[in-house]
């Protein structure tokens, strides 16, 4: 295994190199994993954009598994997530998955944040490894420093800087609880009109609801 400080020292290396594949291949050989998919749970619901970041794993897991792990994922409490960051759990797979052989049938998860973005980079591991919680804590620090330096990866989703300060301002009443006649009412425009401006917001954010669209856009700090 990989000692922990050629490990910190390697992982300084790629991030000069400007290689974030490089990275990821580390930080799993470190967690003693054999594949790895990292993805950015915040876009799994904009199909505007491709969820997945990188990945070593096989590709038929990753069409088969992959967007039903992160589905999961993406649709975490808000509370649950801040207290899950940075802790490593484990999912069993399903068995009709079709996962290799010699793959374990449990996934390691590690959820955590990297700027604005909310990752989720998702370990599989050998029958007979040996896993070390330090070691998955360290993965997880060093994953979310990792990412946030390619701010190509963790920018904010280009669909938000669409939305048009009529747009912002009726999401920010959304998120005080107003309804639709009431912040007609404050804005001084048609109940029909602010309605449209929800719905514009619902198709730029991918949210399926209103609350959805206010803890987007919270995440993103538009409002």
């Amino acid at each position: 295994m990989i000692a922990r400080g050629a490990f910190i020292q390697d992982l300084e290396s790629k991030e000069s190199c400007g290689q974030i594949t490089g990275g990821m291949d580390l930080v799993c050989a470190y967690a003693g994993a054999r594949c790895y998919l990292l993805a950015r749970t915040d876009l799994f619901l904009d199909r505007h954009h491709d969820f997945i970041v990188t990945s070593n794993w096989p590709f038929d897991l990753v069409r088969t598994f992959g967007a039903a792990l992160v589905d999961g994922q993406a649709r975490t409490s808000e509370i649950r997530r801040c207290l899950q960051a940075f802790e490593p759990a484990f999912q069993d797979i399903d068995r009709s998955v079709g996962l290799p052989e010699e793959f374990s049938q449990r996934v390691c998860l590690i959820p955590y944040n990297a700027g604005h973005a909310r990752m989720v980079l998702a370990l599989l591991f050998a029958k007979d490894a040996f896993l070390s919680h330090d070691r998955l804590r360290d993965v997880a620090l060093a994953a979310a420093y990792f990412t946030s330096r390619f701010p190509e990866v963790v920018s904010t989703n280009d669909t938000l800087s669409d939305l048009t300060d009529r747009e912002v301002e009726c999401l920010s009443w959304i998120g005080e609880g107003k309804t639709s006649d009431e912040i007609a009412l404050i804005i001084g425009i048609s109940r029909n009109t602010v309605n449209n401006y929800i719905t514009s917001i619902m198709n730029k954010t991918g949210a399926k609801t209103r609350s959805e669209a206010v803890a987007f856009a919270v995440r993103q700090r538009i409002i």
